[in-house]
Formats: structure tokens, sequence, C-alpha cells
């Protein structure tokens, strides 16, 4: 353990103005405070917050920093209070504190809800001071040194599990590489043993092969720029076993393909030298394809900069050479603890490498719950980036893969919500194009746009996943409301009651809902059914309805006054929505895929839990399961204004025969008739006949028929009828 003088002296070897006083008597107040507590290896446990506030003073950081290691788990290990922290060493360092407590006294129901609510704490308490992280980082990676002496196997892979999952990725966020590459390692030995044991193995094979080699590299590459009129520091170093081992996954190959298995740097004194010694490097030796990265004229979003080339280098070995100057090489490895100066006015979080933080915060206010802000951040923090161009200019990293719309947010959340279009390098593109690096984007609004349910399909960032996902919450409890409140009205005039307010406040509970509008929600979304809460509001309607039996069937009626019959159509007219009455409108509609009604078929609407309603043909054989819930069943028809007006899906089953040009008769006669085959399924197949399914954009039941009449006229087909569940 590090005794106090010790500690005091790492941290005024580089700060001579530390305050010793606030640092002697913080250690003191730690070490009484936890007294004889131990840790599971039966060290005190002043030992742990000892030892996080040396791994902060490795950092560098400033003496605030270092007094909240020392007393990070005082408040929730021991009697002290956030209220005398900051009598005795002020707000500043009581808040930093009760910033990087743990949340063990969480009331949870799993380790998954725990690390969710974890991150979410944590994400909230950095938002305002990065040190905050920093000190969480220090606690973590003690913690992770001293993983072995945990006895609960589970335990300890729960806790590698998280330190792989976010705190590593958290640590390569804000450019902490040398932390990011420890809690990697650690966090390896215990979930990979074996891998991890297997890369050992190959590297002490290749060490023992050419212990030699490293050093000669070194030497040649360092005659080579001296010779191209280059002053430069030059080392080599192996890569981890991880680093090893997840390049291996990703680019599915053996350890003898990997070209950087050895990595050697090179630091130069300034940026235009890092440029020579690259052009010295690439003149000597052949360069590597697709291997060069500039990470200085656009630096990582951590702050990261560097320029990266692979070559076959001395003795014809492929290597990967860094070239960068020694302040770069000290952001490397220190991150923002290399350059955050707390003495002149504070931390700041509005620097361009923080978007990722300010992003985290969008996700955490539209998240509904901690596993999806946890879903979402890891979305965020996972994926390789691509870097795309405002038309004026402005950077902005994204993951690969991203869409448009993950660049529209990204932009601002407005930008997302109204997004119609994009123009990529001056083209006019679909929004679910992929991007790739130095595109130039171009969003085009509109402010009667909203977010689509589809644009989640191919969004990629957590932020743009979690904004899509609140609009679609927010319109869907809308539809919930007003379609719950039509089945309560309808329920309660069918026994001649009005529903009131008052009603539903005094049986809520009875269905475990807070508010009024939360049951009529409940309502709306199939969870709880109208005819339920009218017997509860009512209880003599149940006993009556008991005597007659069947009483409490619904009957569907199909009589429409005029009125009604123009509100519908009207609204359909002006939301654009489905052609079909006898809704409300803005309602969430779906067509049933086990029957795929036209317009023409008689159909029925089912409330649908989650979904809205679905709409099924009458004759459908899936309605026998809502028999005992007639309430979930609704009146629709197909409006005569939008009729033609669209296309639907009509399914095919077809009986082909197996000869040359079979196929091309079958799309021919769909294509004249003015059919469009959007999906198609063989699902058996004969040395005579193919069975197939497809699916055939038409404009009503009348138009799937005459396509059906043409095919059964067509000698190559054998069999056509129409696809029924």
């Amino acid at each position: 353990m590090i005794r106090q003088f010790e500690l005091v002296e790492r941290v005024q070897s580089y700060d001579p103005e530390a305050d010793e006083d606030m640092l002697n008597r913080a250690y003191v107040y730690g070490l009484k405070k936890h007294g004889t507590q131990l840790r599971a290896s039966g060290d005190p446990y002043f030992s742990h917050p000892v030892e996080v506030a040396g791994i902060l003073a490795e950092m560098k950081l400033d003496t605030s920093s270092i007094i909240t290691g020392l007393l990070h788990d005082t408040i929730e290990d021991t009697d002290a209070t956030r209220e005398e922290i900051a009598g005795m060493f002020g707000e500043d360092i009581a808040r930093l504190v009760d910033g990087v407590t743990k949340l063990s006294r969480l009331e949870v129901q799993s380790e998954t809800t725990k690390e969710a609510e974890n991150l979410r704490k944590l994400v909230l308490a950095m938002s305002s001071d990065i040190r905050v992280l920093l000190v969480k980082l220090a606690d973590r990676l003690h913690n992770m040194r001293t993983l072995t002496y945990i006895k609960d196997p589970a335990r300890r892979r729960r806790i590698a599990r998280e330190t792989m999952d976010l705190y590593a990725p958290l640590a390569s966020r804000i450019g902490m590489e040398k932390v990011k590459r420890e809690l990697e390692e650690l966090a390896f030995a215990e979930l990979n043993p074996d891998g991890r044991a297997s890369v050992l193995a190959r590297l002490d094979y290749l060490k023992e092969k050419g212990e030699q080699i490293v050093p000669q590299i070194e030497a040649e590459l360092a005659e080579t720029l001296s010779e191209g009129g280059v002053t430069a520091q030059v080392s080599g170093r192996e890569k981890t076993p991880y680093s090893i081992w997840r390049k291996m996954q990703q680019k599915n190959v053996s350890f003898e393909q990997l070209a950087d298995i050895m990595a050697f740097r090179i630091i130069v004194d300034d940026v235009a030298q890092c440029y020579q010694a690259l052009g010295v490097l690439h003149g000597r030796y052949q360069v590597l394809p697709q291997r060069f990265k500039d990470y200085i004229s656009v630096p990582k979003p951590n702050g990261y900069r560097s320029l990266h080339t692979g070559v076959i280098g001395p003795l014809g070995q492929r290597i990967e050479i860094q070239i960068r100057t020694a302040e770069m090489q000290d952001q490397a490895e220190r991150g923002v603890a290399a350059h955050w100066i707390y003495k002149q006015g504070g931390p700041s979080t509005d620097a361009p490498q923080y978007a990722w933080l300010r992003s985290l915060i969008d996700i955490l206010d539209k998240a509904p719950n901690a596993e999806e802000f946890l879903e979402h951040t890891k979305l965020e923090m996972f994926q390789d980036q691509v870097f795309c161009f405002t038309p004026k200019g402005k950077l902005i990293a994204l993951p690969r893969g991203a869409t448009p719309i993950d660049f529209a947010y990204a932009v601002h959340s407005q930008v997302g919500d109204t997004c119609v279009g994009a123009k990529i390098n001056g083209r006019m593109l679909p929004l679910r194009t992929q991007l790739s690096n130095g595109d130039q984007i171009e969003i085009v609004t509109s402010k009667a746009q909203t977010p689509s349910p589809t644009w989640e399909r191919f969004a990629v960032t957590g932020k743009a996943k979690a904004a899509i996902r609140r609009f679609i919450r927010t319109r869907q409890r809308e539809q919930y409301l007003q379609l719950g409140r039509s089945l309560l009205d309808k329920a309660f005039h069918e026994e001649g009651y009005e529903v009131t307010d008052k009603g539903l406040a005094d049986v809520k509970a009875n269905f475990k809902q807070a508010t009024t509008d939360d049951l009529v929600a409940a309502v709306g979304a199939g969870l709880v059914g109208a005819r339920e809460v009218l017997t509860a509001v009512y209880p003599g309607l149940k006993q009556k309805q008991q005597r007659k039996g069947s009483a409490d069937v619904v009957p569907i009626s199909r009589a429409r006054n005029k009125a009604s019959k123009a509100r519908d159509a009207q609204s359909k007219r002006e939301s654009g929505q489905i052609a079909i009455t006898g809704l409300i409108p803005g309602m969430a509609v779906h067509f049933a895929r086990c029957c795929h009604p036209l317009p023409g078929d008689r159909i029925v609407g089912i409330i649908t839990t989650g979904k809205g309603v679905t709409i099924h043909t009458i004759d459908c054989a899936t309605l026998e399961s809502f028999s005992d819930a007639p309430e979930r069943w609704i009146d629709v028809g197909w409006d005569a204004v939008g009729e033609g007006e669209a296309a639907y899906t009509g399914r095919l089953r077809i009986t082909v025969a197996n000869q040359p040009g079979s196929l091309s008769s079958l799309s021919t006669v769909i294509a004249r008739h003015e059919g469009n085959i959007s999906n198609l399924r063989i699902v058996n197949r004969s040395m005579d006949f193919f069975d197939m399914v497809i699916d055939v954009e038409v404009s009503d039941v009348k138009h799937l028929a005459d396509i059906t009449a043409a095919l059964r006229a067509t000698p190559a087909i054998n069999a056509v009828e129409r696809a029924r569940n």
C-alpha cells in the first residue's frame, strides 16, 4: 500500500503547488473511516482507494481528483456523508465523490439492470465534469488488477464482461489507450483464458525464433530515416494478446496472416517531420495496400493524432508503423488527462472530442429505461468510424454503416426529426444509403416531416435509434388513448352509461395503472378489455351478464351513419393513411400476413397489443383465436375514395412446370396485367414441378383475380390459387 508521504511526493513531482495539507487530511480521514474493513484479498480495505489515488497520480491529475480517489468509497461503505465531506474538503470534491460512488444500494431486478443503471448514473455525473469518469476508470482498473481474489467465478465473469463492454470503450473514447489496453487484457484473461494462452504461446515462439528481430528492425528504420534527413526516436513492441485475438476474429485470419503483430513507433519533433518520415519510409519499403491512415489531418473523435502505415520492412517483415510527435504520443497514452488543466477556470465538455458525451446525454434523455439506454450506448461506442462533412466543412464522425439518418441526428435532433432527403456529394440518394469516408452530406428538411418507424431499420447510431423510438412511443400512446377512449365509449353506451374520468379513476388501481390515461391507453393497446373496465365501474352488470349467459358478447354492427363515413374519408384523404373506414384518425394499421386482405374483401379489425389494429379478411382462420375476446374486434371497411390509389400485397400459391422459360412466362403475364412481383419463394421442387409462393402488388381483389385467371391460361403454369393462412 502506498504510504502517505509517498503519495504526496508523487503528486508534487508534477504539481509543486498541490495542497499538501488537504492531501494529508484526506489520507487520514479515509484511513479512519474504512478502519478495520478488509478486501477479498485480506488486505486492509483502505489499500484500494490509496491505489486508486496512485493510478490517478500516474495520470498526473489535479489535487481534487487525487482526493476524490482517496474518498470515493467512503459514502457507500462507511458512515461518512456528502455533507461531512463538503464541510471538510469543499463542495467540488463532495460532488466528485458523489458522482463516482458505487450504486450497490440500488434496488434492481437483475445484473443487467444494475449495469445499465450504473452507466446511466455515471453518464449523468460525468456530463458536467469528466474527472468523474477518470476516477471511475482508475477504480475499475484497480478492481480488475485484484479480480482473482474474488472466489465466485460467475461474479468475476460479470465484472470482466462489464469492463470489456463499457469501461474499456469509455477509456478509448477519451483517448486513454494505456488504461484501455490494460482493462482489455485483464478482462480477456478472465473471459477467455484459453484464447489468451494460445496467443501468448505463439508470441513466445516468435520471440525464441527471432529474438533479435525487433532491435534489428529498429536500427534499420532509424538509419533509413537518418539518411533521409529525419531525426527520430524508434521503438518497437508486440501488440497485446487481446488486440491480436480481436483482429484474428474480425478479419477471420490466422495468426501468421496478421500484418501488424509487431508495431513500431517513430517520434519526431513536429508535424512536418511526420510527413517527411512517411515519405522516406514509403520511398524505401513496399507499402501494404489499404494500410495507410492519416489521423493527423482527420483526428479520431477522442483527439488521437498519428500517421499509420503498413510496409514490408527490414528483414522482409510485415510491420505496422506509427509516426507522431511527442505531444501526440502523450495524448495517445493519457487522453484527456494529458491536456486537462483544472487550475484555469475549471473543466468543460464543450470541446469537439466530447461530442460523443453530448450524444450519450441525448440518448439518456430519450431512452425510456436503463436497459434501452445501455443498448444504445453500446451501439454508440462499439463501431468503427467513418468521417463525413457538412456542406460548410464541419467534420462528423459516425459508426461504419451509418446512413444519412444517423448524420442528420448527429447534426441536431431537430434536423433528424424533420429529414426528408439527403444529397450525398451533390446527388440526391435514398436515406438508407450507407455513408463512406469523405462524403459530403446535405440534409433536406421539411417542417411537415416527422420520424418514420421504418428509419429504425437502417439507423445505426444509438442517438438516432433512441430519438426514433421515442417518437414512435409518443405517437403510439396517442393512438392508444384515442382507440381506448372509443372502445370505452362504445362499451359503456351499449349498457346506457357514459364514461367519466371519476369512474375510471376509482378503478384504475384494479388494473395496476397509475393514471386514468394509462388505463385508457391499456384498453387501446389491448392489454385491458373495455368491458372489464365497465364491469369494474358497475359491478352489478357482471352479475346480470352471468345470469344472461352470453350477454357479454358484443355484436359486430355494420351500420354506419353518413356523417361518420364522411369524417373517416376526409381524415384518410388529409393524412394519406391506409384506405380503411371505421378507424380513429392517426391509428396505427397493419395488414395481416396470414390472409393478405385486399380492397374488395370483407374485412374486420383486431386490436393487437403493441401494433394498433390488424386488418384480417372476414373468413381468415386466425380470427378463431379471438372469438373469446369480442371487445378486440372493430367493424371496418374499405374507403371507396381510396380504392385503386395504392398498391396492396396479394399472395398466390403457384405450381410451375420445371422447364426452360417457365419463370419468364410467369413474370411476363403478371407484368402485362400491371402487377409487380415483390417476393418469390420456392417451397417445394421436384423433377417435374416447382411449388412457389409469390407476393404480387395489386390495386384490389379484382386486379388479383384478373392476374390469377391469366396465369391459369398460361401453358407452363399447372395450378394457381390465392394463398390463405
